[in-house]
């Protein structure tokens, strides 16, 4: 991945935190990487767990960034999820999965749509 996409990754996850937050999201923990997946965002929305996924782009050009949480990345997540609530004991605890596209614009400004409960637990992804 080039250095370029990850700053511009980087960035949306930082713009994406600080909306999460203001929402009144606590943050349990960024980047939760296993051999399943990658959780870009998870958090507590109350008493719910929150696994968040996190899409940037630049400008318009690229398309709707939440159109790039595919069936397969679905399915990544959704492993990630299950290991990350078995290692946390966390099993009877109510859970779902938010996306957060972030298109930064040219200057700096950026605009954000978060999308609550975006897709359910599909282990075939």
């Amino acid at each position: 991945m080039s250095r370029e996409r990850l700053t511009l990754g980087r960035q949306g996850e930082e713009h994406a935190v600080g909306h999460l937050r203001r929402l009144g999201y606590r943050i349990l923990c960024r980047n939760y990487r296993r051999r399943e997946g990658e959780i870009d965002i998870v958090a507590e929305d109350g008493a719910v767990l929150v696994f968040v996924e996190v899409k940037t782009r630049s400008g318009g050009s690229c398309g709707d960034p939440l159109e790039a949480v595919t069936a397969r990345k679905r399915g990544q997540i959704a492993r990630a999820a299950m290991r990350y609530l078995a290692e946390n004991d966390a099993h009877h605890r109510p859970a779902r999965f938010d996306v957060v596209g972030v298109t930064i614009k040219e200057g700096g400004s950026f605009s954000l749509q978060l999308v609550r409960d975006a897709f359910s637990l599909d282990m075939d992804g």
